[in-house]
């Protein structure tokens, strides 16, 4: 019997690309915690997607000048979608981290896959089956168990404090970004990118003043300048690159359950630079992960469409 075509090895490569983007996301909210003492959450976001802006310029000026048409006829689209997924989600975040802890912030992040497919079956009315969903439930599972390291009593140290309720909106907000995201104009990707990120930097500018404004103008020493430039380089440009391709190659639901691969790669992260030792707990639940996923997907077959196609499905982009 010959697998199914998403476990072969030519259907492989959009997991692969997708997989990039946990990797890049699982630093940034311990980079995030790091510096949060150092720089205000709507400066640290401005000053991100500004240079991540400026550093995709010089590989998206030309192809977003084919696309400049496009652009101006999907412009509402591209601010919401930038609203979502740019602003809203990034700044949430870095506000959560000030208050909420580790174990409140990641167990909130595991619960992006189940928001992502409820929004799917709302907006576009995709269907989930028994199987899928058990696959969700496998992920989710998985990642919580990384999360609380294996002790359920850990749960009683879950406590709401304001940043939970933050990450809990920021969880939705991208959610929805990424449910959306099959409604873009019909882009390249870097243009995608470079219009989402523009918009981005530009909505996040009065909030910006406001926040200089009301506590100051942060203080830029070495440590927050590298870290500015790591999260635009890689959570930025690099992890959102691969989570739109993947989106638009796999649809959301599918995309949505790498969400789960954060907290894994956080502790081989831990592991590799820290030097804290892979658990059992980490394997276990890295395993449940795993099966949930390869159970979502060998049974999941093509995501349903509405009748009527989103934007994004029209023509193809240009490459």
């Amino acid at each position: 019997m010959s697998p199914p075509a998403a476990l072969r090895p030519a259907g492989l490569a959009p997991y692969a690309v997708l997989a990039v983007a946990p990797l890049c996301w699982a630093g940034n909210i311990v980079l995030a915690r790091g510096v949060a003492d150092l720089i205000p959450p709507v400066a640290f976001a401005f000053f991100r997607w500004t240079l991540a802006s400026l550093l995709l310029l010089p590989f998206a000026l030309r192809q977003a000048a084919r696309d400049r048409h496009e652009i101006r006829r999907g412009w509402k689209r591209l601010a919401v979608l930038a609203l979502l997924g740019i602003s809203g989600f990034n700044t949430l975040l870095y506000a959560a981290v000030h208050t909420t802890t580790a174990i409140n912030g990641a167990l909130l992040q595991t619960s992006m896959p189940a928001v992502i497919v409820l929004l799917s079956l709302l907006l576009h009315r995709e269907r989930v089956s028994r199987a899928q969903l058990a696959g969700v439930l496998l992920c989710i599972a998985g990642a919580a168990g990384i999360v609380l390291r294996g002790d359920p009593r850990r749960l009683a140290q879950f406590d709401l404090v304001p940043g939970d309720l933050l990450m809990a909106a920021a969880v939705v907000l991208y959610a929805l970004y990424s449910v959306l995201l099959r409604r873009r104009p019909p882009l390249h990707p870097l243009s995608l990118l470079a219009a989402t990120f523009a918009f981005g930097a530009a909505a996040l500018f009065p909030a910006f003043l406001a926040e200089c404004a009301l506590y100051g103008a942060p203080a830029l020493d070495g440590r927050v300048a590298a870290s500015v430039l790591y999260v635009a380089l890689f959570p930025s440009i690099v992890a959102y690159f691969c989570w739109n391709r993947g989106i638009d190659r796999l649809g959301p639901n599918r995309a949505g359950l790498f969400i789960n691969l954060i907290p894994v790669f956080a502790a081989l992260l831990s592991a590799a630079l820290l030097g804290e030792r892979v658990q059992g707990f980490h394997l276990a639940g890295l395993a449940l992960i795993a099966g949930g996923m390869i159970l979502f997907y060998r049974r999941g077959g093509p995501e349903r469409r509405t009748r009527r196609e989103p934007a994004a499905t029209g023509p193809p982009a240009r490459e």
